[in-house]
């Protein structure tokens, strides 16, 4: 197991390594693998950089967030001009069906509802929102629902999935169990880093039709 100074360090030089995030207001503490961001920083993407960056990092068992976003001068974005925003930027991305979801704005939290067939329109619809000055948070209540179709094949979906786990040259796929129930995949086992977790995540969210995935993953050396 990684001693704390040393996790420490390692997350400092990630924070440090990327670009989009300015390292002069954040605060970085370990203990036993569990990492604390403390600062204030000037947009939600600029959090959500950090976190992803230490997510990265080798030994990182768990995050503690606690970031603030305050958007830079006085001047702040009001709600109503935040979701004049938030529907054109929605109604621009092709992969996102907008007319299919709603947007909720108060004091700088954007609350999205509604539905859609895939996983990566929920994550391209939340993506889209990141990147808007003035947000201060998202709540994503995106539902997915199926397409209709008949459920595939519970063993094709796994066979497919383990699949995908082996072609990443990031994953160490023997280390990983899958099951399928319907539409539900659930995954198992052991992972070096935060990051690969959400590697083997997506994968799953790959799967044709798939609605649910309960990822129970642990991040360990």
């Amino acid at each position: 197991m990684v001693d704390d100074m040393t996790l420490q360090a390692r997350v400092m030089d990630e924070l440090v390594w990327v670009p989009n995030v300015d390292t002069a207001h954040i605060g970085v503490t370990a203990r036993n693998g569990v990492v604390t961001l403390s600062g204030i920083v000037s947009t939600l993407a600029e959090k959500l950089a950090a976190e992803r960056a230490v997510r990265r990092v080798k030994g990182v068992r768990g995050i503690a967030e606690e970031i603030t976003v305050r958007p830079p001068n006085a001047h702040k974005h009001a709600d109503e001009e935040i979701a004049e925003r938030a529907v054109k930027i929605l109604h621009w991305d092709v992969e996102v069906p907008d007319r299919q979801i709603q947007v909720k704005v108060e004091k700088g939290v954007v609350t999205l509802s509604g539905f859609v067939n895939y996983q990566f329109q929920k994550q391209a619809a939340e993506s889209d929102i990141r990147r808007l000055g003035g947000v201060t948070g998202i709540v994503n209540m995106i539902e997915l629902r199926s397409t209709g179709a008949r459920s595939a094949d519970p063993d094709s979906v796994h066979d497919k999935i383990e699949t995908a786990l082996r072609r990443s040259a990031e994953l160490e796929a023997s280390q990983i169990r899958v099951s399928v129930t319907g539409r539900k995949v659930t995954l198992e086992g052991k992972v070096k880093s935060w990051w690969e977790r959400n590697i083997a995540e997506n994968a799953a969210w790959a799967a044709p039709d798939i609605t649910q995935v309960d990822n129970r993953l642990v991040v360990g050396a």
